[in-house]
């Protein structure tokens, strides 16, 4: 697992359990309050989970990231999408930078980010070549397969 503080830890397994128990219960939200720290996760009208995590504060520990009319894709842009259900992470610590930013250039095969899925860490590889338009997921964020990760315009 890549190097956590003791914080983000707490905010991951209360995020993976609330996943679960959404998951299970068929439910729409769950919501809890542990310390300082505050963890939401529900689920939008297709099925996808999106999780929120703050501290006293109010801040946003793991960002929803789909804006309103996300799911409208230009013609010619490609979704590169999850190979499998877990928890996405943009890079390989948190001190590392992301594999992939907006307006970077990919390639087929290149890895852009990892889902960690039943304790293991996979590298996800881009499907798409061509310059990202948009990512779609931040770190911390559940990821079902087949969710779309990154929009890719070909060159």
């Amino acid at each position: 697992m890549p190097d956590l503080d003791k914080r983000q830890q707490d905010i991951l397994a209360l995020t993976r359990e609330l996943l679960t128990r959404l998951e299970r219960e068929d439910l729409t939200e769950l919501s809890v309050t542990r310390g300082e720290i505050r963890v939401r996760v529900r689920r939008d009208d297709r099925g996808v989970a999106r999780v929120v995590a703050a501290d006293a504060t109010g801040e946003r520990a793991l960002p929803e990231r789909r804006d309103e009319g996300a799911d409208e894709v230009d013609a010619g842009v490609i979704e590169v999408k999850a190979p499998l259900t877990g928890v996405f992470y943009r890079s390989g610590s948190p001190q590392s930078p992301p594999y992939v930013q907006a307006g970077a250039t990919v390639t087929v095969g290149q890895v852009i980010g990892l889902i960690e899925a039943m304790k293991l860490f996979n590298e996800i590889r881009s499907t798409a070549a061509g310059r990202v338009r948009r990512v779609l997921v931040e770190t911390g964020q559940f990821v079902r397969a087949q969710s779309p990760l990154l929009e890719v315009e070909p060159l």
